[in-house]
């Protein structure tokens, strides 16, 4: 009997880790190498499966793909549950966005016209006929667009569901960092500080982090940071995730069951993994402007992370000149939301090489 084919992850993210996954149920043998799964964008990701509320101008097949993701989610979470007696909740409430003052209420209106640009369905919603989609938003915003079809999942129970899935699959997780890769007319390697690893095939998961010495591809990618803030207290689980121009800036809220709440900005346009003072300050006045409720909201904790974003603002799956290592990334804010069509992806890849 022959041995299994052999693919080492680089990158544990919630793609890497469900690539890892996916490998790893059709049988291959798997290692993942990561020195801190799930700790980089996905760590500080606020898990908003939104492909209409997050539309960008030109982004259309991006949404497409989006939309397939979100139905993706629901037969991986299924998956998982058969395999480990539970998968990730999706929770599908759409999106309801609104405006602070006259001009971010014309930059709503403008968003909205985009995506019906782009046959989004958006309705046009008044506290006065649906007061309870206004729950806990500011008594001075008084109607908004609502996006169906839009949810939102928990990373990091995701992430937890993926990491039992890959630990009863037998996938062998290294916590290390990869610093070189090489490959030869029969497999590949990924060296670290203390580890050398021999695979038939290879892929690099690694989101905005430079690719190790040795993988060099046509794509380029750049580091821009997301910031969430962790709070308890209110809580809008029924209602549709919120979405806010506030004085020019982007805003959203994300309400769990349990008055667990997740707050934060789209992006930003920096490559420092730090939160600075002030942007914390404004993410929170924000955040009471449009939710004043969370006055009284208990501080847990602010994440922070760097998103991988390509040129032309599409993910790809790159093979490497050396025809072994595939490169995945540029998905940008939309890593959670991408991870089960992406991985699959890959895997439909590397197996067409093999």
């Amino acid at each position: 009997m022959s041995e299994p084919r052999h693919v080492v992850v680089v990158g544990g993210g919630i793609i890497g880790l469900a690539t890892a996954y996916r490998f790893a149920r059709a049988a291959w043998r798997v290692t993942l190498v990561d020195p801190s799964p799930a700790r980089g964008a996905t760590w500080a990701a606020a898990g908003m499966l939104a492909p209409s509320a997050e539309l960008l101008p030109g982004e259309e097949e991006n949404l497409n793909q989006q939309r397939r993701a979100v139905a993706e989610w629901q037969t991986l979470s299924d998956e998982l549950a058969e395999l480990v007696g539970r998968g990730p909740t999706i929770t599908l409430r759409g999106t309801l966005l609104v405006g602070w003052d006259a001009s971010d209420r014309a930059l709503a209106a403008q968003f909205a016209h985009v995506a019906r640009e782009a046959n989004v369905e958006v309705r046009v919603v008044r506290r006065e006929d649906e007061p309870e989609l206004f729950a806990e938003v500011s008594p001075r915003v008084v109607e908004g667009y609502l996006f169906d079809g839009d949810g939102w999942i928990d990373p990091d129970d995701a992430v937890a569901t993926l990491l039992s899935a890959n630990q009863q699959l037998g996938v062998d997780v290294v916590p290390e960092t990869v610093r070189r890769v090489e490959s030869s007319t029969d497999g590949v390697v990924a060296i670290g500080d203390s580890i050398k690893i021999h695979a038939d095939y290879g892929v690099l998961t690694t989101g905005a982090q430079p690719l190790p010495e040795g993988a060099k591809g046509r794509h380029v990618v750049r580091p821009i940071r997301g910031i969430t803030t962790r709070l308890t207290g209110l809580d809008r689980s029924r209602q549709p995730t919120l979405r806010a121009y506030v004085r020019g800036r982007s805003f959203y809220l994300v309400s769990r069951p349990d008055a667990y709440c997740v707050i934060g900005a789209t992006a930003e346009e920096r490559p420092e993994a730090r939160v600075e003072f002030g942007e914390l300050a404004r993410l929170m006045r924000d955040a009471l402007e449009i939710v004043p409720g969370l006055d009284g909201a208990e501080y847990l904790e602010t994440r922070y992370g760097l998103r991988p974003v390509s040129t032309d603002l599409d993910p790809f799956i790159e093979l490497l000149d050396d025809g072994r290592w595939i490169w995945a990334s540029g998905h940008y804010r939309h890593g959670v939301t991408m991870a089960p069509l992406a991985s699959s992806a890959i895997y439909s890849f590397v197996s067409q090489l093999s």
